[in-house]
């Protein structure tokens, strides 16, 4: 009988399948390029976020029923709504105020002046704007929707407005202002009302609409409305 006075076979190690490491070099370049990535990222989204916040609410209006679209008032256009407020006292509100300008005017005029207007941005620049001009402490502006509103506590209301709405607002405006109250329209006239007064020329045309005149004896404006046309037909 044979014998096995041998050693025994050592196991068989296995080699190692580890990849070798990527160079120094390389692997600073790829950790830069991932930062890089990250910060863009956060460039890109957060000026998408910005450009968001401050263009919806300019956004926003253009999707009513009716757009009252914001287009600043020109230096000639506001003298001519100073020159109809002249003699007139009481207070006064700018429907659509936009950046402030008339409400700023008007209070440098001497009245006190409130605007309202849906843009949020253009009422805390208004409110910017009448605190530098020195104005602030009789002027007020709101952020609010001008259907939602009442003016008949107001005697000289401002109107920038567009053909789609003026049919609108002159009814509502004839029931809610009392005699004694002023309308001035800038750029459209009220479609049945007669103004009292026209200056300017082109844009820069403002018609004026007293309510005692118009309502002649106590009557609102829609009943004379009605009248002249029950009369023409």
């Amino acid at each position: 009988m044979e014998g096995g006075g041998g050693a025994a076979p050592e196991p068989l190690q296995e080699e190692s399948q580890a990849q070798p490491g990527l160079p120094p070099s390389l692997e600073a370049n790829t950790l830069k390029k991932s930062r890089w990535g990250l910060l863009l990222t956060g460039i890109v989204g957060g000026t998408l976020m910005a450009v968001y916040a401050v263009a919806t609410p300019f956004v926003t209006p253009a999707l009513r029923k009716v757009c009252l679209p914001f287009v600043p008032a020109t230096t000639k256009q506001i003298e001519n709504v100073v020159k109809m407020l002249q003699s007139r006292s009481g207070s006064l509100v700018d429907i659509g105020s936009g950046d402030g300008r008339i409400v700023v005017a008007a209070a440098k005029a001497g009245f006190t002046a409130v605007g309202y207007e849906l843009n949020p941005w253009l009422v805390w620049y208004s409110r910017y704007r009448a605190w530098q001009e020195g104005v602030h402490g009789s002027t007020k502006f709101y952020i609010s929707d001008l259907w939602k509103v009442s003016f008949s506590q107001y005697t000289n209301v401002v109107v920038f407005g567009v053909p789609q709405m003026m049919p609108q607002l002159e009814k509502k405006l004839g029931l809610e202002l009392k005699d004694d109250a002023r309308v001035i329209a800038c750029r459209f006239p009220f479609p049945h009302w007669s103004p009292d007064h026209v200056t300017g020329e082109g844009t820069d045309t403002v018609w004026v609409y007293d309510v005692g005149t118009l309502r002649g004896k106590g009557r609102r404006p829609e009943l004379v409305r009605f009248r002249l046309v029950v009369r023409k037909e």
